[in-house]
C-alpha cells in the first residue's frame, strides 16, 4: 500500500507559526528561535531515573516534586508537619509513587539511592538544607528565594563549588521567553539608553496583633522554627503566610520581588547595584507581620540606570515612573527611545516595531532555557551550569536582601557589588545585617 504524501504550502505554514506565536505572546521571530531550541526527554526507563528526595511537603513543595517526576523517581518525602507528610504521600500514591516518610532531612544526605534534593520548605531553611545536599554531593532544586541573607548565599556559592553538585533556584521566570526577550532587547539597547526599571509588587498582608495558640498535633514546632529566635506558636507564622515574618523571610520582596528582581537584575547585566535607599510606607502592626506590607526602594547601578521596587501607585518618593496601563505585579523597562512592559503572560512596548523587529546577527544573547525544571536535569545529565546557577541565584536573592536592610534602616546606603560589603556613611551598621544569629541547634553545625 503506497503511502499518501502530505504537502503544507509555505504560505499555510507561515500562517501557522504565526497563529502560534500569536497564541504564545511573542513575535514570529522570536517564537521560531526558541522552537528551535531542543528539549530535554524525560526519563524512558528505571535505569535512566534519578532519585528524588523532597524536603518541605507544602503546597508550593508538593509542586515543584510533580514537576520533576517525568525525569526522576520520588523515593522518599520530608517535613516536620506530619499532616503535610501525610497529604503529599496520598498525592504522590495517585502518580504511582510511594516514597519513604521521614521528618529529619538530614537522613535523606545518608542514602546512596537519592541523587537529586528538591527543597521546597520555607526561606529560613532552605540554606541549611541545600549546604546538606552539597556536601553529600547530590544536585539541588531550590525554590527562592535561595537564601535568607547576604552572608548564607556566600556560604553557599562556596560549598557548591567546592563539592561540584549542580543548582538550579526556583526562579522560573528566567526560562519563561517572554522575560529573556525583554532582557535581550534592552541589553542590545531596543528602547535606547536604558533609564529606569520600575518592578511593581503586590503589597504584603498587614495585619495583627496575633494570639499564641496550641501547637498543632503533629507539627514539631521548635525544628519548624529552625534558626529563628523561638517563640510561642502563632497560626500566622507557620506554612503560607510565615513569608510576611521578618524572622523567616523578607515579605513580597522575597516572594514575588525575588521573581521579578532577578530579571531587573538580568536585564542590567551588572552583578549588583552600587547604592539602595528605601522608605517603608506602611508600618507593621505591633505583635503582627513583622515585614513592611507597602514601601518603596531605589536602587542605582554604576551606568545610573535606577531601579524601582513599588507596592502602590503613589510616585511622589523617589521620582519614579508611574505605570501608564495601570498595571501592577511586573516591571517597566524605560530607556531613552521607549518603554517595554513584562510580566507572566504579556510582553508589550511603547512602539510595536520594538518587539517585533529580529535582533540582528551580532546582537548579544543570553541563556536559552524552555522550561526550568527542564534545564535542571539537562545540566545534572551534562554537569553544565544551569540557567538560574548557584551564583546567580545568590546575587539576584543579595538584591532583596539589601532592599529590606535598606528599609529597616531607613537611610541612603552604598554597596561594593565585588566586596559584597556595605561602604561609606552607615556601613558599619548596614553589615551587620548582612548575617543573623543562628538558634543552636539550628546553625551550621546542625549539618556537619
Amino acid at each position: 500500500m503506497t503511502a499518501k504524501r502530505f504537502y503544507i504550502s509555505r504560505r499555510s505554514f507561515s500562517k501557522s507559526v504565526a497563529l502560534a506565536a500569536a497564541a504564545a505572546g511573542l513575535p514570529v521571530w522570536f517564537y521560531e528561535e526558541a522552537q528551535a531550541q531542543p528539549a530535554t526527554p524525560p526519563a524512558r526507563s528505571a535505569e535512566e531515573k534519578f532519585g528524588l528526595a523532597l524536603v518541605g511537603c507544602g503546597g508550593r513543595g508538593t509542586g515543584v516534586a510533580m514537576e520533576a517526576l517525568q525525569y526522576g523517581e520520588l523515593r522518599a518525602i520530608c517535613d516536620v508537619d506530619r499532616r503535610h507528610l501525610e497529604r503529599a504521600a496520598a498525592e504522590f500514591k495517585k502518580r504511582n509513587q510511594n516514597p519513604d516518610l521521614v521528618t529529619d532531612f538530614r537522613k535523606l544526605m545518608e542514602r546512596d539511592d537519592i541523587h537529586v534534593i528538591l527543597n521546597g520548605t520555607p526561606d529560613h531553611w532552605h540554606t541549611l538544607v541545600n549546604l546538606a545536599a552539597a556536601r553529600a554531593r547530590k544536585d539541588i532544586y531550590s525554590e527562592k528565594p535561595l537564601t535568607l541573607t547576604v552572608a548564607e548565599g556566600q556560604e553557599l556559592v562556596k560549598a557548591v563549588k567546592k563539592y561540584k553538585v549542580v543548582l538550579q533556584t526556583g526562579t522560573q521566570q528566567r526560562s519563561d521567553a517572554k522575560f529573556r526577550l525583554a532582557c535581550e532587547l534592552v541589553r542590545n539597547r531596543r528602547i535606547g539608553q536604558l533609564k529606569t526599571i520600575t518592578v511593581w509588587l503586590p503589597a504584603g498582608l498587614h495585619g495583627g496583633p496575633f494570639a499564641p495558640a496550641p501547637v498543632p498535633e503533629g507539627l514539631d514546632w521548635d525544628y519548624w522554627q529552625g534558626q529563628a529566635p523561638a517563640v510561642p506558636y502563632v497560626k500566622e507564622r507557620c506554612h503560607v503566610t510565615f513569608r510576611y515574618f521578618l524572622e523567616y523571610s523578607g515579605g513580597t520582596i522575597t516572594d514575588w520581588g525575588a521573581h521579578h528582581n532577578d530579571i531587573a537584575f538580568w536585564a542590567t547585566g551588572f552583578n549588583g547595584p552600587s547604592a539602595v535607599r528605601g522608605k517603608v510606607l506602611v508600618a507593621p502592626v505591633p505583635g503582627g507581620y513583622t515585614a513592611p506590607s507597602e514601601y518603596e526602594v531605589e536602587f542605582q547601578y554604576p551606568n545610573g540606570v535606577l531601579h524601582y521596587i513599588k507596592t502602590t501607585k503613589d510616585d511622589n518618593i523617589f521620582g519614579g515612573v508611574v505605570n501608564p496601563n495601570g498595571q501592577r505585579n511586573g516591571i517597566r523597562f524605560e530607556g531613552t527611545e521607549g518603554w517595554i512592559w513584562v510580566r507572566r503572560g504579556a510582553i508589550e512596548a511603547s512602539q510595536e516595531e520594538i518587539l517585533t523587529t529580529p535582533l540582528p546577527a551580532n546582537a548579544e544573547r543570553l541563556y536559552v532555557s524552555r522550561n526550568h525544571m527542564e534545564n535542571f536535569f539537562e545540566c545534572v545529565r551534562s554537569r553544565k551550569a544551569p540557567i538560574c546557577d548557584v551564583e546567580t541565584g545568590h546575587r539576584s536573592a543579595s538584591e532583596c536582601h539589601l532592599a529590606q536592610i535598606a528599609l529597616r534602616l531607613g537611610r541612603p546606603l552604598r554597596w561594593d557589588a565585588n566586596k559584597e560589603r556595605f561602604v561609606g556613611e552607615g556601613a558599619k551598621e548596614a553589615n551587620t545585617h548582612l548575617a543573623r544569629p543562628m538558634r543552636k541547634p539550628y546553625d551550621y553545625s546542625f549539618i556537619a
